[in-house]
């Protein structure tokens, strides 16, 4: 029903920032929230951000508050993460991921079907 395309990651040093977009198939974007995780080496795929279909409401994980802010424009079928003030902590793959149920969000991985492949960011210090 939906495939996703991550892109925007890369280099950057501590304190510098990126923006990672998700771009998503299909004609129904709207119906999906979305979300960002993120997996370092050796570590869980963890939760950083939410978003329900409208955009009205968003959802951070307490490690990227402040820092990550997640939108997206359904116009163009895309999703967003500003991060700022990265941590070498913050170097990860990072991926979209959607779910059917525009007005909530989820920070629990195994409610989101759809999984775009991953986006590197690397934080060097």
């Amino acid at each position: 029903q939906v495939q996703l395309v991550e892109s925007g990651g890369g280099l950057v040093q501590a304190g510098g920032s990126l923006r990672l977009s998700c771009a998503a198939s299909g004609r129904t974007f709207s119906n999906y929230a979305m979300g960002w995780f993120r997996q370092a080496p050796g570590k869980e795929r963890e939760f950083v951000a939410a978003i329900s279909g409208s955009g009205a409401i968003t959802y951070y994980a307490d490690s990227v508050k402040g820092r990550f802010t997640i939108s997206r424009d359904n116009a163009k079928n895309t999703v967003y993460l500003q991060m700022n003030s990265l941590r070498p902590e913050d170097t990860a793959v990072y991926y979209c991921a959607a779910r059917f149920g525009s007005g909530t969000t989820s920070s629990t991985r195994y409610q989101y079907p759809y999984w775009g492949q991953g986006t590197q960011v690397t934080v060097s210090s």
